[in-house]
Parts: C-alpha cells; sequence; structure tokens
C-alpha cells in the first residue's frame, strides 16, 4: 500500500507543479515533502487513516487545482475519485479508490 500511496501523491505533484522543458518531478523530489514511502509505511502500520488523507488530500487538492478545480471536466472526475478516497473508513478500504486514483492520474498526465 506504501507504493501506491507514494504513486498517488507523486502523479498529483507532477500533475501541479511539473512542466514542459524542466526537469521532471522524481521520488526523492523536495516537492514530495512527507509523502514518501517511509512515512506512509509509518502512518499505515499505526492505522493512521486520517494522516494517510491528510497527506494524500494535500496532494489531490494541488492536482485539483492544476485542472481547473471540480468545475472542469477533469476536475469533476478527479473529485468523485477523491470523495471515495475520504469515504474510506479504515486503511484497508483505501486501496480500491487509491488504485481509481492512480490510474486516473497517470491517465491525465
Amino acid at each position: 500500500m506504501e507504493l501506491l500511496l507514494e504513486t498517488v501523491a507523486l502523479y498529483s505533484l507532477k500533475l501541479a507543479y511539473e512542466t514542459e522543458g524542466h526537469s521532471p518531478i522524481l521520488r526523492d523530489d523536495p516537492l514530495m515533502g512527507g509523502c514518501d514511502r517511509e512515512v506512509f509505511g509509518l502512518l499505515v502500520r499505526r492505522g493512521d487513516l486520517v494522516g494517510i488523507q491528510g497527506e494524500i488530500g494535500r496532494c489531490l487538492g494541488l492536482a485539483l487545482g492544476a485542472v481547473g478545480g471540480v468545475d472542469s471536466v477533469l476536475g469533476r472526475e478527479l473529485g468523485r475519485l477523491a470523495d471515495d478516497f475520504w469515504a474510506s473508513q479504515t486503511v484497508n478500504e483505501l486501496c480500491t479508490p487509491l488504485n481509481a486514483l492512480n490510474v486516473y492520474l497517470k491517465n491525465i498526465q
């Protein structure tokens, strides 16, 4: 799950900050901040749903802004997928919405 969390964060930040012609954002980029596999691993082991949702939520908010907000076509779908993520009640329930977010964010890059 840690890799999936890190990947969703990475794709979100790429969407928000990566510009054509500049160096790509990588997993070890300072922009990733607390969104790396080790931090997510700790949060998952603790069962810290709020912590996970907070870190991913910050990244999704940036991605949503980059696609024009919830009023844009891309933003409506991203918002719908994010709502499914927020509806998760346990860490184990995060897998399905995270997979959907991962696929969607990768496709709109």
